[in-house]
């Protein structure tokens, strides 16, 4: 067999089906050839960076239907004219296998509790990673800029280096790079687009290593002066952890997601003392569901993880402002315009970083200098505005309480905005959240100090406006607004926050929306690299329709008399009664149901018997899976895929052997029309004269 053909074959979009068919059809070739086969097919695919996972879960399938996987065993597999004993259920692809050669195995059930246990353990861990980060990066920063062994936070923009603040942060640029270049690529970045990429590409698995060198990485980027914060390679670490804890125990790919969640939640909760900020978080950007199953291991773990930090680090908030006036209702209308102006700020700041990201790639140098030629430029910056340097959680807390003049805000909002682009455009290590915050503060206080400028009876107070406007521009930028409502309302604890916060970010959320429409600043990297992600959440329809809703109840029947001979001859007369659909239901002499058989049957039948002297339900096959009218068509979709089948008879509960409908793929796509109607179809109101129905 041609290995290269195979190969090439495989990993076509079509690559599952024609795999399928050749494990079909092929029985002798594939038994000889099979295990070389797949093998060379492993090979070329473990070149790629995105694997393709549909052709890799046939490629599974395809071991197990030659006997060659382990959770089969040593299986052999009988020929082609093993007569009806080759018949599996309810025809179609599956039907021609031999018996033996592939067996639905029971699904496997979402352990909650267990889930739970793990997930509060990675909460304890993650809270003590957050509590090691943060020391880590102290320590840091006394070594580069003050030149002592020391973990007291000392914030970098006090330092006295001189000129040598321009060397410091390329000295970390060269570390980060080597260690991206020897270690692993995926401690560059800010840390969150790695944790989807792995839920999204890698079935939640996440390399051990990634887990130590994110977090040591952005320690020494931070510590030599990078402008970010310790959030984001937190999240990626504790995902990281929760990634191993699944693959350590044997879990589903589901369990995986929700514990990788865990770790995320748990490391974003424990480093900024904000447990419910954490669990949103994941739930907007990691988990891409909403259920009980994984917020139940979600609360759990962000609990704990905040628990460990109340012990390590105190109880109090994040930034500790002072009684603030936020003038609801009398500054609406300013709030309306602050949401615009952040709304425009976070799709330049996105558009901005990507645009850099490019730049560097044009570079016709090693990759390995990237983050030093970066860190350059933040060390220019910063020598003349220090306060670029770090995390910058004193000069943050200096904005919310109104503490800088109206020029240092704009000094500061342009310089750790360009710092931070520059730096993090290059492939470094470090976190996104901390540094947008400060920028966009600094936007917010700016915005009002200019206004109460020339209108001073407005009396605006730049803190409130400083906090709001944190909020506001990450939450448009992720395309995470749930979140980051939360979020600053947590690190400040006022209630007052509240009302504003909402408004100025749904609106920040909507012009983001509109300029940006099918990626935000997290996704838009994963989407130069094929993959779409989807952050809208709706209920699936097929769990809203039952079975009697969509079904056929025109029954495609045949006698179980019935001949090869003359069903191939009503099909190719395109006899309307057998000619509508692929399967067709078996009843026996009491009209009760016998067997199902597809047109893939048939065809099988005529190529062993070609006389044609077979009857119908020798050649198709008599275990049947059905369903029932009460069933939701998300469970009759899930046997469907689970049991490789196009169609199921609907038979009656309290007698599994009468027929009473026919549900086939298009009942499937009913549900889905009537979704898709639902959104498109605007139907006339009460004011109008059209009766007709418009699309929009």
């Amino acid at each position: 067999m041609n290995y290269r053909r195979g190969v090439l074959v495989a990993l076509t979009p079509k690559g599952e089906t024609m795999l399928r068919e050749l494990s079909l059809h092929h029985w002798a070739e594939l038994r000889k050839e099979g295990p070389a086969l797949l093998g060379a097919l492993r090979e070329a695919m473990g070149s790629f960076k995105r694997l393709n996972g549909g052709t890799q879960a046939c490629l599974i399938e395809t071991e197990n239907r030659l006997g060659m996987s382990d959770q089969n065993g040593d299986q052999s597999l009988p020929g082609r004219d093993s007569g009806k004993n080759s018949q599996l259920m309810n025809g179609g692809k599956l039907a021609a296998m031999p018996t033996g050669a592939f067996v639905a195995t029971p699904p496997a059930q979402f352990r909650m509790a267990l889930v739970s246990l793990l997930g509060g353990a990675i909460g304890l861990v993650a809270g003590a990673i957050a509590y090691a980060l943060y020391n880590l990066i102290a320590l840091f920063t006394n070594i580069f800029f003050y030149h002592r062994v020391a973990f007291d936070f000392t914030s970098a923009r006090l330092n006295d280096l001189g000129l040598w603040a321009i060397v410091t942060p390329v000295i970390g640029g060269l570390v980060v790079g080597l260690m991206a270049k020897y270690g692993t690529s995926k401690i560059k970045g800010h840390g969150i687009p790695e944790a989807m990429e792995a839920v999204l590409v890698n079935r939640s698995r996440i390399a051990p290593r990634v887990a130590i060198l994110k977090p040591l990485s952005a320690a020494i980027a931070i510590g030599t002066g990078g402008p970010f914060g310790a959030e984001g390679p937190i999240i990626q670490t504790g995902g990281a952890m929760g990634s191993l804890v699944g693959q350590v125990f044997h879990t589903t790919a589901a369990e995986r997601k929700v514990l990788l969640a865990c770790g995320a939640a748990a490391g974003m909760s424990a480093t900024f003392n904000t447990p419910i900020a954490g669990v949103i978080l994941a739930i907007e950007l990691l988990l891409f569901e909403f259920k009980s199953r994984s917020f139940i291991p979600l609360v759990i773990a962000s609990t704990l993880a905040t628990a460990v930090h109340i012990q390590l680090l105190g109880r109090g908030p994040m930034f500790a402002v002072a009684p603030i006036d936020f003038g609801i209702p009398r500054a609406l209308p300013f709030y309306l315009l602050l949401g615009v102006i952040c709304g425009l700020a976070a799709v330049g700041f996105s558009n901005a970083l990507y645009w850099v990201e490019d730049q560097f790639e044009k570079l016709p140098i090693d990759e390995l200098w990237w983050p030093a030629i970066g860190a350059l430029g933040l060390g220019i910056i910063g020598y003349f505005v220090p306060r670029v340097f770090g995390v910058g959680y004193d000069t943050i807390g200096d904005i919310l309480n109104a503490n800088l003049a109206l020029k240092l805000l704009l000094v500061v909002m342009i310089a750790k905005a360009v710092a931070l682009i520059v730096s993090l455009g290059s492939g470094t290590s470090g976190g996104l959240l901390a540094p947008m915050f400060m920028s966009s503060a600094a936007l917010g206080g700016a915005y009002a100090m200019v206004i109460d400028r020339y209108l001073p009876a407005t009396a605006l107070a730049p803190g409130a406006f400083a906090l709001v406007a944190m909020g506001a521009v990450f939450g448009a930028a992720s395309r995470a607004a749930f979140t980051f409502i939360i979020f600053a309302f947590e690190i400040t604890r006022d209630y007052n926050s509240v009302l504003p916060l909402m408004l100025v970010t749904v609106i920040a959320d909507g012009i983001a929306m509109l300029f940006m429409p099918k990626s935000s600043i997290m996704t838009e990297k994963l989407a130069r690299r094929g993959l779409r992600i989807h952050q809208d959440y709706e209920a699936d329809v097929l769990q809203q329709v039952a079975v009697e809703e969509t079904m056929e109840e025109d029954i495609p029947v045949i006698s179980s008399e019935m001949r090869v001979s003359e069903l191939a001859d009503r099909i190719s007369r395109h006899d309307p009664a057998v000619s509508g659909h692929q399967g067709l239901v078996i009843l026996d002499s009491d009209g009760n149901l016998a067997g199902i058989i597809t047109r893939g049957d048939v065809l099988r039948a005529l190529d062993t018997h070609p006389a044609g002297d077979l009857s119908v339900l020798d050649a198709g096959t008599r275990n049947v899976i059905v369903t029932y009218r009460d069933q939701l068509l998300h469970d009759a979709s899930n046997t469907m895929l689970r049991h490789n089948i196009g169609r199921l008879p609907v038979v009656d509960p309290n007698n599994p052997r009468r027929v009473i409908g026919y549900l086939g793929r298009q009942g499937i796509m009913a549900a889905r029309q009537r979704r898709m109607e639902e959104e498109h179809v605007r139907e006339p109101g009460w004011i109008g004269w059209s009766s007709r129905r418009n699309t929009s």
